[in-house]
């Protein structure tokens, strides 16, 4: 990180001079690239350990502030003006053109959310305009149906007393179909996003490593890493599920001469939900939070470090 480090430090001290050379701070304000925050869970933080919520009233979304857009938002402060339209459980076409209903935290059996329903909120493309510089974009997984699939494993795990893989024997057919259609479902989002917003440069978002390479670290029956999935299940996520899906978005990427993609899958490696120095939770986060396998403030850190020096090399420093 210290090119990415060395060139923050560089242009903040160029918008600090040219906010001398105007006459002060207000116009450095108005020189602020236009940055526009959309994504699901994973870019808008959501569980608690992914710090606290901060809207009022709420709307369901779940944004944290110690989500990565927010992070950035106190890094790149004077650099970019962020709108973050990220909400919890988006699916592609929530991004693209249909509006959604927000779920809060409003999960049964598991959690009820006092304030739900939510009102509906615009399809997250709405926030991007022709002034519009810079677009992160994190989804994906809820359009491939990753939370179901989270949902429907330990179930299975729990009746096969942990042996086997009795998830992928069940859904193991169909993955292929669900990863046409997000590959199908993003091309069509960039496409959009390039028409609302013809000068910015799209960042495409991809997920961290969730489950790691050696799943016996993964304790059967531990509800801090995967319950009652079974080890040979976990491998199948990995190999059939997180990491394909990882790669329809880098290559959905590749259609559009404006988009490019920021890999957290590598740098994430040692930190899956399994490992001692997790960036992502389990299912729960003692003593008692449903975490349902997301990003923590540590993973969220890890984001906002590779997003930015994405974000930082759009700009043009002469």
């Amino acid at each position: 990180m210290a090119r990415f480090r060395t060139r923050l430090a560089l242009l903040g001290s160029a918008a600090a001079l040219t906010a001398v050379q105007l006459g002060g701070a207000q116009p450095a304000a108005a020189a602020e690239l236009q940055w526009v925050a959309l994504g699901d869970s994973y870019t808008a933080g959501v569980i608690r350990a992914a710090g606290d919520t901060f809207e009022i009233p709420r709307d369901g979304c779940e944004r944290t502030d110690r989500s990565y857009p927010q992070v950035i938002d106190r890094d790149l402060g004077g650099l970019f003006d962020l709108t973050n339209v990220s909400c919890g459980a988006a699916t592609i076409e929530n991004v693209t053109d249909t509006p959604q209903n927000p779920i809060g935290r409003h999960l049964p059996p598991f959690a009820e959310d006092p304030d739900y329903p939510f009102p509906p909120v615009p399809q997250q493309s709405e926030a991007v305009g022709p002034d519009t510089n810079v677009i992160t974009v994190g989804v994906g997984g809820n359009t491939l149906g990753f939370a179901d699939i989270l949902a429907k494993c330990p179930q299975l795990g729990g009746e096969n007393d942990g042996e086997g893989t009795p998830c992928k024997d069940a859904l193991g057919s169909g993955i292929q179909a669900r990863l046409d259609k997000v590959s199908k479902e993003y091309d069509r989002m960039l496409t959009v996003l390039h028409e609302r917003a013809p000068k910015a440069k799209i960042l495409a978002i991809g997920y961290p490593t969730i489950v790691p390479e050696d799943t016996t670290k993964c304790t059967y029956g531990d509800v801090t890493k995967f319950g009652t999935i079974t080890q040979g299940d976990l491998a199948w996520l990995r190999t059939d599920i997180l990491e394909p899906l990882n790669k329809a978005i880098e290559k959905s990427t590749g259609t559009q001469d404006t988009a490019s993609f920021v890999d957290l899958y590598t740098s994430s490696k040692n930190h899956s939900a399994c490992d001692d120095a997790k960036w992502v939770e389990g299912f729960v986060t003692l003593p008692d939070q449903l975490s349902f396998v997301h990003p923590n403030a540590r993973g969220h850190r890890n984001a906002a470090d590779h997003v930015e020096e994405a974000m930082l090399n759009t700009i043009d420093p002469s």
